[in-house]
């Protein structure tokens, strides 16, 4: 691996501010009688940010387990030449009444690119949640970190021009990293779940933002498949 310079760092902080806290929402209460779940998002960090996935309850005992797969894009004249991809699972650990804490670990890839640079990136993202859940409505206070272990980079030629002796490859060490924490809220019915969720993000260093320091996201989820059937 190589060791980049300060710009390198800053590349990594921009890429890390997008689409830093998109994911699914869930209401505890109200998953119970379903296995899967569709769900899309729109948001705002830096932009706006588009969002599908699907997740699918493995367990349904004392603690339910959810696995998650997620894609996320920012809107723009290409839409495939940025995005994000998050896998893994959600599990309720504990419960007192309609109370409920919930948390999360996903494996995250990434890619961004702009005119100086193209960016591929693989990370971890690990949350917790704590609400009151009902089954026809939820809010509940959201905190997490979202970090960039590996990230390779591919200079462009326009860069290589200003900066002849810069070299591509993997940066090290892994020093991005985002905290974010915020509220999220949601009505229930029928099958669907209507989301809303937003919330500030702060460097790992606990001293810098991005330029813009928060996120919002507004979700829809779809319930499919009772349990019983696989």
């Amino acid at each position: 691996m190589k060791k980049y310079s300060t710009s390198g760092i800053v590349f990594i902080a921009f890429f890390l501010a997008q689409a830093t806290a998109y994911t699914q929402t869930i209401n505890w209460n109200n998953i119970h009688n379903n296995r899967q779940l569709v769900h899309a998002s729109v948001g705002a960090e830096y932009g706006l940010v588009f969002g599908v996935g699907y997740s699918y309850k493995l367990t349904d005992n004392k603690f339910p387990l959810v696995a998650t797969a997620e894609y996320s894009f920012p809107s723009g004249s290409t839409l495939t030449d940025d995005f994000k991809t998050k896998i893994g699972g959600q599990l309720r650990l504990a419960q007192l009444g309609d109370f409920r804490f919930a948390v999360k670990a996903q494996g995250v890839f990434r890619r961004y690119e702009n005119d100086l640079v193209r960016l591929a990136n693989w990370g971890v993202d690990c949350s917790g949640t704590i609400g009151y859940y009902r089954p026809r409505w939820f809010a509940g206070a959201e905190a997490g970190f979202d970090k960039a272990i590996a990230t390779h980079f591919k200079h462009s030629h326009q860069y290589r021009e200003e900066y002849p002796e810069v070299k591509d490859g993997w940066y090290e060490p892994a020093t991005g990293g985002n905290f974010y924490y915020g509220l999220q809220t949601g009505i229930s019915f029928k099958r669907y779940d209507l989301t809303l969720k937003g919330g500030n993000i702060l460097a790992q260093d606990f001293k810098s933002k991005p330029i813009l320091p928060f996120y919002a996201q507004l979700g829809c989820n779809f319930r499919i498949g009772s349990l019983g059937e696989k």
